[in-house]
């Protein structure tokens, strides 16, 4: 098998590789969201923690 046949997927190639990077943005997407929805929590606790420490 050479490497032409592999991206040609016998043929099925249209619908492998869209597949592929399908799920290559959707892995990505899965990663990075969570990072950045903890780095809001993390500034939203830290507000709150410095509203409470002038109120006490």
């Amino acid at each position: 098998m050479n490497w032409s046949e592999f991206f040609d997927m016998g043929g099925y190639a249209l619908y492998v590789w869209p597949a592929y990077g399908l799920m290559a943005v959707v892995l990505a997407f899965n990663l990075v969201v969570p990072f950045r929805r903890r780095d809001e929590v993390i500034r939203k606790i830290r507000r709150l923690w410095a509203q409470a420490e002038k109120k006490a």
